[in-house]
């Protein structure tokens, strides 16, 4: 109880310094709630996430802050990519690693407990909140400490905008909703020039 009351701290802290989001005509229009009870980036989001970045086979996803790794092993499973999931707790990790044993994808996955990691080799990097909170925490300067490693062309998809990045205009702003119309997330892309 005293992890996920931490959790939601953290992620209440996060989401209250974010910015609005991007809407039709420079408007600007509320984040959607986050939802305390969720621990994880829900499944839907993770999937529109590697959709909007445009993953394939022949690419190397870091997912920073992967939680229980369900967006790394989504990436191997759906789209037969090399994933890397990169988390500060080692409960985490555990767990992740168990996933993607069940999942069956541990040739194409693997997971490292950091709090700072090496993206040279990355072609697609994801962080969604609540997920990724604890670790963008521990290491909340992305730009220019990790995004100077990543090679020109390489994809970054997040449901946030760091602190960090909030000088980035992302090229696309996905306002992503379910078939019922509820928004579920906005999803920001960027390409590293």
């Amino acid at each position: 109880m005293i992890r996920r009351l931490a959790c939601v701290s953290v992620v209440t802290v996060l989401a209250s310094a974010l910015p609005m989001a991007g809407g039709q005509g420079g408007r600007l229009e509320p984040m959607p709630p986050i939802r305390p009870h969720l621990v994880y980036v829900p499944m839907d989001v993770a999937e529109r996430m590697l959709e909007l970045a445009g993953v394939a086979g022949d690419d190397v996803v870091y997912d920073l802050g992967c939680g229980d790794g369900r967006v790394a092993i989504l990436a191997a499973k759906k789209y037969g990519a090399r994933a890397v999931g990169v988390e500060v707790d080692p409960e985490r990790i555990a767990e992740a690693r168990a996933n993607a044993e069940r999942e069956g994808v541990t040739s194409l996955v693997r997971f490292i407990q950091e709090s700072s990691v090496d993206l040279s080799e990355a072609t697609v990097v994801t962080m969604s909140t609540p997920q990724s909170a604890r670790w963008l925490s521990v290491n909340g300067l992305l730009d220019p400490t990790l995004t100077g490693q990543l090679k020109a062309g390489t994809r970054i998809v997040s449901n946030f905008v760091a602190g960090s990045m909030k000088n980035w205009q992302p090229e696309r702003v996905d306002r992503f909703a379910d078939a019922q119309g509820e928004l579920r997330a906005f999803l920001y892309l960027w390409t590293k020039r």
